[in-house]
């Protein structure tokens, strides 16, 4: 109960930090000396343009983005990608992968392949027809790029859990993967904590978020209002030496998340700042 009243508490510092108006030469905080870092999953901002999705993670200090097709369609010319580049770039953010992008056919994973490779990026977030891995796992040789499955819990009926994901892909070529999504996970029954430590090496991407319960009834709220162990999580992140991105997934109040968001990162990394040794 101590960790989560010392995280709570940074993470109210955090809200009324960030509610007030960045001053000019405003130095941001320390960064967190983690192997991993915190991102945020484009589809939090699903309702709103890049431009406002920038400001939020200025006001987070959030430094990367996984790219959503909204705010960068697949269709995009290399002018309108290098301008994209150019405003996540004046806004100190990097867009380290894409997706997630749901693939039904050979057509649409080799146009997904292309569109990370124009985009720059080595990560995609996808969810391919279980039928269509081999030629996921061709296109990775290929590509030379990681593939991070994301999980979706008891909503669809592919990939619910992270055992799932390990299942299809553990005898595929290493760099196909999973993002691990902590409240699907849980609300496929799962423990995401001790999944993170059992399949490790083949988690390349995170969205973390936590959920009421541990079924499909069970919603997405606050991280640290719900029934994920973001201690142990966090813990466990240092333990198996993740080093990839841990992207809030936020989806709640999706019309006016701000507050949600800033809650959410705080909580996050209070709970990195108190379960230091």
């Amino acid at each position: 109960m101590k960790l989560k009243a010392l995280a709570l508490l940074f993470a109210i510092t955090s809200i009324i930090c960030n509610a007030q108006e960045t001053k000019p030469g405003q130095q941001p905080p320390p960064e967190t000396g983690e192997k991993f870092k915190v991102g945020m999953a484009g589809y939090t901002f699903v309702k709103f343009d890049l431009d406002k999705t920038l400001e939020t993670l200025k006001r987070t200090d959030v430094h990367y983005l996984c790219i959503k097709d909204f705010h960068l369609p697949m269709t995009s010319t290399d002018e309108e990608i290098t301008a994209f580049h150019a405003k996540l770039k004046a806004a100190d953010v990097t867009g380290y992968a894409v997706g997630p992008i749901y693939m039904k056919t050979e057509e649409e994973i080799d146009k997904a392949f292309e569109y990370a490779k124009r985009v720059g990026v080595k990560l995609i977030v996808g969810v391919p027809n279980v039928e269509l891995l081999p030629y996921v796992d061709k296109k990775v040789k290929e590509y030379d790029f990681n593939y991070a499955i994301h999980l979706h819990g008891p909503d669809i009926k592919i990939y619910p859990d992270a055992e799932d994901v390990w299942n299809h892909v553990k005898d595929l070529d290493p760099r196909i993967g999973m993002c691990l999504d902590i409240g699907h996970d849980t609300r496929n029954g799962k423990d995401p904590v001790a999944d993170l430590k059992k399949y490790h090496t083949r988690v390349f991407d995170m969205h973390i978020k936590d959920v009421t319960g541990t079924t499909k009834l069970g919603y997405s709220l606050e991280i640290g209002r719900g029934v994920i162990d973001f201690p142990a999580l966090v813990k466990m992140l240092r333990k198996v030496g993740y080093t990839g991105i841990c992207s809030l997934e936020h989806e709640k109040d999706m019309d006016n998340p701000f507050l949600g968001i800033a809650e959410s990162i705080g909580y996050f990394r209070g709970v990195i700042a108190t379960t230091k040794k």
